[in-house]
């Protein structure tokens, strides 16, 4: 399949823009992960299921991708304006554990959700904590070019020596404060940012190191720059992220990058707009959010939440409702319904569907027209089933439902369930509406669905 011109919203210019990579085939990608003191919501996981569709989108056009994920296991502070407790500290002092082993357990949770959800793992995932010595290499960079100042808290950078700060939020450096009044206490300036936290003396912090400004530990931004330039070089491809990280986290990633480098840091930002709970943005903060596990007790399996994902632009707001999700499990249920109808993949797909395809998601990721172009293939009985299947493998690629398994896959029917069915029909026959739905609902609890036609009973299950 020839590759066709893809095109992406980049944050940075404000345009849709053709993309061009630095490596002919190759893309260089950064994605914000986890700060592990807390389960990620299903917001969070909006925002890695955004950037799993771009990488896919990437891999389907048949590019080789370089993806580093962080996970913030330090430096993450409570407050906004390098003030509070680190936020791992904080949850390990409250449960009586250690940091690190909050940081453990967080992580693995998060690794768990994402496989959970078929979200390809990335090509290399680094911790903060693994890389301290990158981090204290470039605030020493910084601090020798004259971009630092320290307080006695702290080394902060001043962002006022980056003639481009705020480019990429919008705003100038002096009017990101939004006209609020502001303590400083000794930053210069309200868009200052700690790049090295002091220990407190007397305190007895569990994550600290020695560094050549004393013991203590990094700030929250320094971590990023420092490692995704490790991975990746001091100019790469693509940086994405959920929309609240743009103005001040990615803004910062970027001031500390370029003024340590003198070259620009990435070519295209992507950033993905929130989830909302009844039109609400879902944060912690205001715990008003779910978790993955939250859908599965209410039983809406993971794969149902990817597709619900689908249903709006990664650059839309998407509302939340579990009416919403049962739509998506529904609909999930019926399509492997369908391709369990269907003869084994062909040699040749539906070239004219494909092509619409690849259309839809190289004009920066549509994945809803993408899903559309899928639904309006699945029914159209002109084409013959077996081309439907070729063309649904290669769609699959990046929505990552796992349908392969479900098509020409014939329900095994136990020997326990077909008694039930059985039985429930010879209550229809005697009219027996209340036996009949007892038997319904045994048999849906088992896993399996009961359609009634013409010709019968007929089974449906998602095994």
């Amino acid at each position: 399949m020839p590759m066709q011109p893809i095109k992406l919203f980049n944050t940075l210019t404000r345009t849709k823009e053709d993309f061009t990579p630095m490596i002919p085939g190759k893309v260089g990608i950064y994605t914000c992960g986890p700060t592990v003191y807390h389960d990620v919501h299903i917001g969070n996981l909006r925002t890695f299921l955004f950037e799993d569709f771009l990488k896919r989108m990437f891999e389907l056009n048949g590019y080789e991708v370089n993806h580093v994920m962080n996970i913030t296991d330090v430096g993450h502070l409570v407050g906004d304006g390098d003030v509070g407790e680190d936020k791992v500290a904080k949850t390990a002092k409250e449960n009586g554990q250690t940091a690190w082993d909050v940081a453990e357990h967080y992580t693995k949770l998060f690794l768990k959700d994402v496989n959970d959800l078929a979200i390809e793992p990335p090509t290399t995932l680094c911790k903060a904590t693994d890389h301290i010595k990158e981090q204290i290499a470039l605030i020493q960079e910084l601090e020798a070019k004259g971009f630092t100042y320290k307080t006695k808290d702290g080394i902060y950078y001043d962002t006022k020596k980056f003639e481009k700060y705020g480019a990429l939020g919008g705003q100038k450096a002096e009017d990101k404060r939004g006209g609020a009044r502001v303590d400083l206490g000794e930053k210069h300036s309200h868009t200052d940012f700690a790049l090295w936290k002091f220990s407190t003396k007397g305190e007895k912090r569990q994550m600290e190191w020695e560094s050549p400004w004393g013991k203590g530990f990094p700030g929250w931004h320094i971590e990023c720059s420092a490692m995704a330039m490790k991975y990746l070089g001091p100019t790469f491809d693509i940086h994405a992220g959920g929309m609240d990280l743009a103005p001040v986290h990615h803004e910062n990633e970027i001031a500390q990058a370029e003024a340590a480098t003198d070259k620009p840091f990435v070519h295209y930002w992507l950033h993905g707009e929130f989830l909302l709970l009844d039109e609400k943005k879902m944060s912690k903060s205001v715990k008003n959010i779910f978790t993955l596990n939250d859908l599965v007790v209410n039983c809406a399996e993971p794969l149902a939440y990817r597709l619900f994902a689908m249903s709006a632009h990664y650059r839309s707001k998407l509302n939340f409702t579990y009416e919403a999700l049962r739509a998506s499990s529904n609909a999930l249920r019926g399509l492997r319904a369908t391709l369990r109808e269907w003869d084994a993949p062909a040699d040749h797909g539906c070239e004219e569907f494909e092509k619409r395809f690849i259309e839809r998601l190289n004009d920066d990721l549509d994945m809803p027209g993408a899903l559309a172009v899928m639904w309006e293939m699945v029914r159209d009985e002109k084409q013959p089933s077996a081309a439907k299947a070729k063309s649904i493998l290669m769609m699959d690629r990046v929505f990552g439902l796992s349908l392969a398994k479900f098509i020409g896959a014939k329900i095994e029917v136990p020997e326990t369930i077909q008694v039930l069915v059985d039985e429930r029909e010879k209550a229809r026959t005697n009219k027996d509406w209340i036996r009949s739905d007892e038997l319904r609902l045994e048999i849906e609890l088992a896993g399996f669905e009961i359609e009634d036609t013409a010709t019968g009973p007929k089974l449906r299950s998602d095994h």
